[in-house]
């Protein structure tokens, strides 16, 4: 089976098919013929798709992201070859790097983990090939507002020695590709107002108000 067989098997595979997607997602992985992995689960905020390297996970998208427009996303900035995953994986081991698949896998429970108030911190090998320059700066910060903390935008700029750079920092926040995993959402605006949110500001509240109750 060539490459371009084993990615055009796996896009064309039935939605219900997710042992199948798996099996020959985990084929193209040991062959080298897949950029990123993506897999869709249900959550109590909505839809998401997760997107893994054999680094690590790469994006996290909210259910009001265009689909088309993010997998566009991905293979213009990570690599062409995309490949659908099922709704889980079996253990079994990847030539190089990370199991993508396993990553996908350990994402999905240690986010609904943490949407269910059962976890603090997630601990996933993460690829950040989408946080470069001051923004990569300030999403890989992110994590070091704890749980059921907040920060400013002020303060964020204020610790990397840019006390300037609180529109950069804001932005950088709307860029986060790992929201949740780098959690943007503890991030607010010096008088206290919610600002932006990439996955809407009733997510934005809702993951605030799930931390500050725990």
């Amino acid at each position: 089976m060539t490459g371009d067989d084993v990615i055009d098997t796996l896009r064309g595979a039935p939605a219900d098919t997710g042992r199948l997607r798996d099996r020959l997602a985990r084929q193209a992985q040991q062959e080298g013929l897949v950029d990123v992995l993506v897999r869709s689960v249900d959550s109590p905020i909505g839809g998401l798709l997760l997107a893994a390297t054999p680094q690590g996970l790469a994006y996290v998208a909210f259910e009001g992201e265009p689909r088309d427009e993010v997998l566009q996303m991905l293979a213009a900035k990570i690599g062409p070859r995309v490949v659908q995953a099922g709704a889980s994986g079996s253990p079994d081991e990847a030539t190089g790097g990370v199991d993508a698949t396993g990553v996908l896998d350990d994402a999905t429970t240690q986010l609904h983990d943490y949407l269910a108030g059962r976890l603090r911190e997630f601990s996933l090998p993460l690829d950040t090939v989408l946080a470069s320059g001051f923004r990569g700066l300030v999403q890989r910060r992110l994590p070091d507002v704890g749980y059921g903390h907040t920060a400013t935008y002020r303060e964020i700029a204020t610790a990397l020695d840019k006390p300037g750079a609180v529109r950069a920092v804001g932005t950088a926040c709307a860029t986060n590709p790992l929201p949740l995993v780098w959690p943007c959402h503890r991030i607010l605006r010096s008088d206290g107002g919610l600002g932006g949110y990439r996955g809407g500001l009733e997510v934005k509240k809702r993951l605030l108000a799930m931390e500050s109750a725990a």
